[in-house]
């Protein structure tokens, strides 16, 4: 190597964070990850900016604006991101796989016991107690993102329009996003503010300077390497399959491989589809069976497209080809958790590099800016979406020409009574978030118990 290649190679980082206590706090991270993308994204954001401050709530929003772009779920990768800005490579696989863990496992098992004994009324209380405390979770989560995206009046404006157009018009969340993102693009100057008040909060809340965290010199090559190796990981598990003529695993595998890449608009955009190619066309399952699927994974840890793992184990139970059965519902189940979240670290490891390296683009910070405050309507509308599904037993959608609006009907007494317990104990007592889950999931099973819900 000639001199002045070796002046210009990256000399190697040390973490800012000794890994064990990084794993510590994603383990942590991943057991409370209750409640889908709002939830979790609060989470992270609690834990991460306010509680160790480690990261920024500038660097955490830049990062949150880029995951929202990518197909697949924005929480998990956004994990992802910040493990990497923490630890590296290795910090990035570790913080993204323990995120999906509680709920690859909850739902493995969950399937198992479904197979067996069908519905289970004692895990449906604990896991409607689980729902109400996770509201407040959310409800926090708004708050706090909320109060350090909206700085100006034009973020303020944009959330507000992207929260009307979703949910009183039902308008894709892709379109949303673009829209956003060009605003800011192209108006840079109506979100100055907003980038002039997070580079001050960077520089007085972060015990962690921005110098510090991991970052890569991105270039052809090693978007090339990482594209390839990518591929190759996400696809592998399929090719054997393939090879091993179990037809079923690999129709799993290609489905929801496929689904995974164009999975634009988060899980609710994206079930609706999966529900409808895997009742009707593949015949995988009923549509009663995808329902009850679909409670499982909304009360379990994890992204709630971890769904698609029920789906898969079911599939690949009753087309076994000549496995165990029950061996054939655990490779299916995990076939299709690798193939759904793989891709995301690709995204990640191909992306992030690149787009570190324009934070200081006005224009492109502005972007993302914009980007930002469209997602704060989008948590506020995936919060009253949530909110309505756990609190009233019904709730039907109203169509006026070009609007449409949620009617809520059947009000749920011990939801409303769990979840404002729940507030209370976390938002104004302070109680640690892990005695609030136990506590209202022992709540909700004892009503289970006593048949009052």
């Amino acid at each position: 190597m000639n001199p002045l290649e070796a002046a210009n190679k990256p000399t190697p980082r040390a973490d800012p964070v000794p890994l064990r206590e990084s794993v510590r706090v994603w383990l942590y991270v991943a057991a409370t990850s209750f409640g889908g993308p709002a939830a979790q994204i609060a989470t992270l954001s609690r834990v991460l900016v306010e509680e160790k401050r480690w990261i920024s709530q500038e660097r955490f929003l830049h990062a949150l604006s880029y995951c929202t772009l990518l197909p697949g779920p924005e929480a998990q990768q956004l994990a992802t991101y910040l493990g990497w800005l923490l630890n590296g490579p290795r910090g990035a696989f570790i913080a993204g796989w323990l995120f999906v863990l509680p709920s690859y496992l909850s739902i493995l098992l969950l399937s198992f016991l479904y197979l067996r004994y069908g519905q289970t009324p004692a895990l449906e209380g604990v896991f409607f107690g689980l729902k109400c405390a996770v509201l407040s979770i959310v409800l926090e989560a708004l708050l706090r993102v909320a109060r350090r995206a909206l700085v100006s009046n034009p973020a303020r404006a944009l959330a507000l329009t992207s929260f009307a157009a979703l949910f009183f018009l039902g308008l894709p969340f892709p379109l949303l996003i673009l829209g956003a993102g060009l605003l800011g693009y192209f108006a840079p100057l109506a979100f100055s503010n907003t980038l002039k008040n997070s580079a001050l909060l960077e520089q007085t809340e972060t015990l962690i300077p921005d110098s510090s965290l991991h970052t890569v010199h991105p270039s052809w090559r090693y978007f090339l390497s990482v594209l390839v190796i990518g591929l190759t990981l996400w696809w592998l598990p399929v090719g054997f399959a393939a090879l091993l003529e179990q037809r079923t695993l690999v129709q799993l595998g290609v489905f929801f491989g496929q689904t995974a890449a164009v999975a634009f608009g988060g899980a609710y955009a994206l079930l609706a589809y999966v529900a409808q190619r895997a009742v009707e066309v593949y015949g995988w399952l009923s549509p009663l069976e995808m329902v009850d699927g679909l409670g499982l994974a909304e009360t379990t840890p994890g992204p709630l497209i971890g769904v698609v793992q029920f789906v898969g184990a079911l599939a690949a139970f009753r087309s076994s080809g000549g496995l165990n059965p029950w061996w054939a519902a655990f490779l299916g189940s995990t076939l299709t958790c690798w193939v759904t979240f793989a891709p995301s670290f690709l995204w990640i490891f191909l992306g992030a590099p690149f787009v570190e390296t324009l934070r200081q683009n006005t224009r492109l910070s502005s972007a993302l800016a914009a980007i930002t405050a469209s997602v704060v309507g989008v948590i506020l509308n995936l919060s009253v979406w949530f909110a309505l599904h756990v609190l009233f037993a019904r709730v039907d959608t109203l169509r006026l020409g070009l609007f449409q609006l949620e009617q809520p009907s059947s009000p749920l007494l011990w939801a409303w009574v769990l979840a404002l317990l729940a507030g209370v104990l976390l938002l104004r007592s302070r109680w640690n978030l892990g005695w609030v889950l136990g506590l209202s999931a022992a709540l909700g099973a004892g009503l289970s118990a006593l048949g009052w819900i």
